[in-house]
């Protein structure tokens, strides 16, 4: 590959999970630091940085898509084809692979070692080809800038890694194992989203409820640590095994106010033989039992999950389970897909493999009762009055658009700004949003000091 010229503007396009938008927010603050700039909507960059997901089916062969389309129709200023960063897990699992599949590609960085794009960069420059799917002993957050601006919800990374080994996932292989950042480390850096903006954080990792620190505080403590910051309103975290479930994690939804009441809990499946086979080690009646203690500990919580139909071997009838275990918890959200097979997952060769048809039409039912579930939780929240985080405008003059305690999106018309915590009465629900009335007197926050009541 020969020289180029240095990139001067950037693009990061990132697909799949919360993580992935974390990181790629911090590949671009780290871009930022370099000198260079975020491309104007409609232009070419000069570096396009895919950030890839391995869970959806058919990842990598979207990957080589979007780079031919890169090439075609991405060109710069002088007519060259972009830089193109491959990040994320797909350049983690398949990096050497890229690199022969598409000439194109100038480096391929996993996802503990994207801190190391300046250099890449450097070396791209000179027309030199590079990947970097290290899992470094050091952590890469101590080389990532500080966190400068951001909207009014922000994430962190508190954890990564899973050592869980579903046989149906490849995260422990393309994120490694469990690993817990420093308690200091995150309230620091939870600080400053705080000052750059953020009135609410959520809190992430593969397993976030497997968080510990060196002293064996548990993510309840932290979350206690970051409530204290008086200009954070409110706390969220994503995504939890129910192996990780403590009693104190339970107890932090009764306790911290700042706490919203949402959990997201993936069961996967709703019977215990394919629970067995997917190896989680929890059972249906376990699961319930969890989501019981949580419902006492905090009776308006709304509860979300994910579920896989068409594992390998699924029955009609365990799928039947599955639906009635739905209907029986009443899920204000959901994430459903079809079963894929992943390459180097044990799964992926284990007989009775299920014929995509079937998988669709088991889809189609659980979604279905997935919506009608959701539809009735948003149905029941009429009537309701609480207060809306505001993080953007709507698509109408004088419109809204936030977030209800219970993660719910939420339009009004109004006095308000983008970062308000709003009062809102709910008059009218849809399937995926509802309608609001912004409540007269609703007091706004003082933006000079930057302080905020605790969430109600």
């Amino acid at each position: 590959m020969p020289p180029v010229q240095p990139p001067r503007t950037y693009r990061v396009k990132s697909f799949g999970c919360q993580m992935n938008v974390y990181d790629g927010e911090r590949m671009a603050e780290l871009l930022a630091q370099q000198g260079i700039a975020p491309a104007a909507e409609g232009e070419a960059a000069d570096l396009v940085v895919l950030n890839t997901c391995h869970i959806r089916e058919k990842a990598a062969e979207k990957v080589y898509s979007d780079i031919g389309r890169l090439v075609k129709d991405g060109r710069r200023a002088d007519g060259s084809a972009p830089m193109i960063a491959v990040a994320g897990c797909v350049a983690q699992a398949e990096g050497e692979e890229i690199m022969a599949r598409a000439p194109a590609v100038s480096m391929v960085v996993g996802p503990q070692a994207y801190h190391r794009l300046p250099s890449m960069i450097a070396e791209a420059a000179e027309g030199r080809r590079s990947v970097d799917t290290d899992m470094p002993a050091e952590t890469k957050f101590d080389t990532l800038p500080a966190r400068r601006k951001v909207g009014p919800s922000a994430f962190l990374t508190v954890q990564e890694g899973c050592d869980k080994f579903c046989t149906y996932c490849v995260v422990p292989y393309t994120r490694g194992a469990e690993i817990s950042r420093r308690f200091s480390d995150l309230v620091d850096e939870a600080k400053k989203l705080v000052d750059a903006g953020a009135r609410e954080i959520t809190l992430l990792g593969q397993n976030v409820n497997a968080w510990r620190d060196a002293d064996g505080r548990g993510l309840e403590k932290l979350v206690e640590e970051l409530a204290a910051i008086d200009a954070l309103a409110r706390i969220r975290y994503t995504t939890s095994h129910p192996n990780d479930m403590t009693d104190g994690l339970i107890a932090a939804h009764r306790d911290i106010e700042k706490l919203m009441p949402f959990l997201h809990l993936p069961v996967q499946a709703g019977n215990d033989r394919v629970l067995r086979a997917m190896n989680r080690s929890h059972t249906v009646d376990s699961y319930l039992r969890i989501l019981d203690r949580v419902r006492a500990a905090r009776p308006d919580i709304a509860l979300s999950g994910d579920f896989i139909v068409g594992f390998p071997g699924e029955t009609n009838a365990e799928f039947d389970d599955t639906i009635r275990l739905v209907e029986q918890v009443g899920y204000a959200q959901c994430f459903s897909f079809k079963y894929s097979p992943r390459p180097g997952t044990p799964a992926a060769t284990m007989a009775d493999q299920i014929v995509p048809e079937v998988m669709d039409e088991r889809l189609q039912r659980l979604q279905a009762a997935l919506n009608a579930g959701q539809l009735a939780f948003n149905q029941a929240s009429v009537g309701k009055r609480c207060q809306v985080l505001v993080e953007r405008h709507g698509k109408h003059a004088g419109q809204w658009l936030g977030k209800s305690p219970w993660l719910q999106s939420v339009h009004f018309s109004g006095d308000a700004a983008i970062g308000d915590l709003v009062e809102v009465e709910l008059i009218e629900a849809g399937a995926n949003s509802l309608a609001g009335r912004l409540l007269g007197g609703s007091p706004r926050p003082d933006r000079s000091d930057r302080g905020m009541a605790a969430v109600q």
